[in-house]
């Protein structure tokens, strides 16, 4: 048997996880290569695991996440108002295939984002497509698309995308133009497709922020039904950190 010629074909193939196991197999005395259908075993499990990989990487980059943080490196307790169980009820992103919605709320520092990150890495994890976006930068995309004609393209983009994450909601004013296109979006995606909005106003206050008490009940209604709601509390955990830092 020809092993060279064997795994330069299985690289020929792309076939890059099986490639690598049978590589390191190779290395191995003789005497501990696995036999027949436990090699064949192997090397597929090999493959499937590093497709899901490179999935779950590409996911990562088109998501354009802010942070690269994850459920596990969250801090929870009373002083936050985040409890392990209600990360964990949501921790199989089976709310996305339910198409439910996220709001978090809390001040400066709190960790919205951080958050928001960690839902949109996870969904990632688990084969989600997912598209991260600052108010600002929507605002922008909507702007451009609608000078240049490609408003329906924008929509159709977004459309495609499991969970779409709106961070920083409230730091920018909302024209008409941007309340039209989020009513467009939310409702594109109404019990089809999963939204995660973060902002430093309160919940209470997003009708209120929106202004226009038309369009804001339609956007709310949308935003609303079946929404699961974190309202995050507690001293700024950026500033804890350059504490923390200092003191060492």
């Amino acid at each position: 048997m020809n092993t060279s010629a064997t795994l330069q074909q299985l690289r020929e193939l792309r076939l890059d996880g099986m490639a690598r196991s049978y590589e390191s197999i190779l290395q191995l005395p003789s005497h501990q290569h696995p036999e027949g259908h436990t090699l064949i075993a192997q090397l597929i499990d090999a493959e499937r695991l590093n497709r899901i990989h490179n999935r779950t990487q590409l996911l990562l980059k088109l998501s354009r996440l802010r942070f690269a943080s994850s459920l596990e490196e969250l801090s929870f307790g009373k002083e936050r108002n985040l409890s392990k169980d209600q990360i964990a009820q949501l921790a199989d992103c089976s709310f996305i295939s339910r198409a439910e919605n996220i709001l978090i709320s809390g001040a400066t520092g709190a960790g919205k984002s951080f958050l928001a990150c960690a839902f949109g890495h996870q969904a990632c994890v688990m084969g989600y497509r997912t598209l991260y976006l600052n108010l600002n930068r929507f605002i922008e995309k909507v702007m451009l698309a609608k000078l240049d004609g490609s408003f329906i393209k924008l929509l159709n983009q977004m459309e495609k995308v499991k969970l779409l994450v709106l961070d920083d909601f409230g730091l920018a004013p909302m024209d008409q133009t941007t309340r039209l296109a989020l009513l467009q979006i939310l409702e594109d995606r109404y019990a089809k497709k999963s939204v995660l909005i973060a902002s430093q106003l309160p919940i209470a206050k997003w009708h209120e922020y929106i202004a226009e008490p038309t369009l804001a009940d339609a956007i709310m209604d949308r935003l609303f039904t079946n929404a699961h709601r974190f309202e995050l509390k507690g001293e700024s955990l950026r500033q804890k950190s350059t504490a923390n830092t200092t003191k060492k």
